[in-house]
């Protein structure tokens, strides 16, 4: 397995509960992909510099994970067809 980096920009304007539901369904895609989340930081709501979706703020999340390089493109997949995510980077971490 490789271990990769995710950076996660979440709609702003959801509530605690869907917020939690989001984060949880991020690392629920990885898990059941035969990725394992080694962490997950919430980096907290930010100033886009442009407008994504209509939107000029964000909730970051940075996810720290190992998974298989072939599981990758099938997990991004998930990502975008995700509304609440308006943004996600995934990119392959040294060591």
């Amino acid at each position: 397995m490789k271990k990769y980096e995710a950076m996660f920009i979440v709609k702003p304007d959801m509530g605690k509960d869907e917020l939690k539901k989001t984060e949880d369904s991020i690392g629920e895609t990885i898990t059941k992909n035969k990725g394992k989340v080694e962490k997950c930081e919430q980096w907290g709501r930010r100033r886009l510099a442009y407008p994504i979706k209509r939107y000029m703020d964000g909730e970051y999340y940075l996810y720290e994970f190992e998974i298989e390089p072939g599981s990758i493109s099938s997990i991004t997949s998930s990502y975008k067809l995700n509304e609440n995510i308006l943004r996600v980077l995934v990119i392959a971490r040294e060591g």
